[in-house]
């Protein structure tokens, strides 16, 4: 893997200095791989810059809400622990905004920190739904700022995932098909919604969103988030933060890749082996899953679909992008 991953720099690596996110700390080992080493506990700690930062292939953000470590716990021992590489290759922490926490929160926070050294806390979010963009936004700066990656997969802490299948397919492929990258699930024929959860009130663009990889899981390259870290003063955030990526991302020569084995709609299609990452899963969903995959080698004791899929078809208007049919995963 090691081999292969030298194999596939392309000259976009990423530096290592830049500022920290104050009262962030970087740590190295997740809750499902070793216990930490004691002197990184705790989210007061220095974030270490420089040379002590690991290079790795493919980063993994899970966005996760404070008040949620039993869902971390199960997702770190299903779909994170089905992961059996080596250090390097897969980098993975929880991420969470951590401003206007009482203190009862943060000492929880500080505990599970010490205890496992995998969560990645942001100071400067406040955590809820409608400052999710925000949030997403500042994951990936905060990645580009402090880790060597040259992918980033991510994901909802209600989606299941095979980081070593999206891993496995970014190594075997042609490193110029992976140059400003943007992977998943597109959605291009959505009506602007004026009211209820995901309203978008301020959206002037057209009366339809423009394409978007929907956010219950997709990879971007390191070259695109390099791209958002630098742009951020300068790009407008809208309600839903796929929406605002896809809108950010459109005027740049992108990549826009969708892909049927992203299960990221507003509810599951079914199970299917071919799937990468499913969104809506439950915490039962999630152990069921992985008991499947460990001992059967695929995610469904029997497949089944829920709902139609689409191949998004790229030269077509909008309203006519996203047929459904059957034969689809």
């Amino acid at each position: 893997m090691k081999l292969l991953r030298r194999a596939w720099r392309h000259g976009t690596a990423l530096g290592l200095g830049g500022l920290a996110l104050g009262g962030v700390a970087l740590l190295y080992l997740a809750r499902c791989a070793a216990p930490p080493d004691p002197a990184l506990a705790g989210p007061a700690a220095p974030v270490p810059v420089g040379p002590a930062c690991s290079a790795t292939f493919l980063a993994v953000l899970v966005a996760r809400v404070p008040r949620a470590a039993e869902r971390c716990s199960v997702v770190c021992s299903t779909w994170l622990a089905a992961w059996h590489g080596g250090p390097g290759d897969v980098w993975a922490r929880f991420a969470m905004g951590t401003s206007g926490l009482g203190h009862e929160e943060r000492r929880a926070l500080e505990r599970e920190q010490a205890q496992h050294g995998d969560l990645l806390l942001l100071p400067g979010v406040r955590d809820a739904y409608e400052n999710l963009t925000a949030k997403v936004l500042a994951m990936l700066a905060w990645l580009d700022e402090h880790v060597a990656f040259e992918f980033v997969l991510k994901a909802d802490d209600d989606s299941f995932a095979r980081p070593d299948a999206v891993l496995a397919e970014l190594c075997a492929r042609d490193p110029a098909r992976c140059r400003r990258l943007h992977w998943g699930f597109f959605s291009g024929r959505g009506h602007v919604r004026p009211g209820g959860r995901w309203r978008e009130v301020a959206w002037q663009l057209c009366d339809c969103y423009l394409p978007y990889a929907l956010g219950g899981g997709y990879v971007l390259s390191a070259d695109l988030v390099r791209y958002l870290r630098l742009s951020r003063e300068y790009l407008r955030a809208w309600h839903s933060e796929d929406v605002s990526l896809g809108a950010w991302l459109v005027p740049v020569d992108v990549q826009q890749e969708h892909d049927p084995r992203f299960d990221t709609e507003y509810k599951s299609r079914g199970c299917n082996n071919q799937y990468l990452v499913t969104h809506k899963q439950s915490l039962e969903d999630m152990l069921e899953k992985h008991r499947t995959l460990t001992h059967e080698g695929g995610l469904c004791k029997r497949e089944v679909q829920l709902r139609l899929s689409y191949v998004y078809d790229w030269l077509a208007p909008p309203s006519q992008c996203c047929q459904r049919k059957e034969g689809i995963p």
